[in-house]
């Protein structure tokens, strides 16, 4: 269950990650609009501790104004991790079925 904890906690961060930059670009043009940023981190890597996973903190940019640039690329980061973590929960299915397979 590790492996699919993992992928699960990934899928949720690129979600979060993806609206914040789609928060970002709709309120590009609000005057004295401060960006969110968020922050990704891994937990749980040691023996002993939490499932690993990955947890991501939102906060806001210390200067005022729009980075489009930036914005688009958290986009599109955020839309391949999805999709890896996805494609391994995927794999992870198709891996235990033919396990469950040759048991049978």
């Amino acid at each position: 269950m590790t492996a699919l904890s993992s992928s699960l906690s990934g899928i949720q961060a690129a979600s979060m990650r993806l609206d914040v930059a789609a928060h970002n670009i709709a309120n590009a043009q609000t005057p004295d609009f401060r960006r969110e940023v968020a922050q990704q981190q891994t937990v749980g890597t040691g023996l002993g501790q939490e499932q690993p996973g990955v947890v991501v903190t939102i906060g806001k940019s210390s200067e005022i104004g729009a980075d489009l640039a930036t914005d688009l690329v958290q986009q599109m980061q955020a839309s391949y991790s999805f999709k890896a973590n996805l494609r391994s929960i995927r794999t992870q299915d198709e891996l235990m079925g033919s396990l469950l397979d040759i048991h049978a």
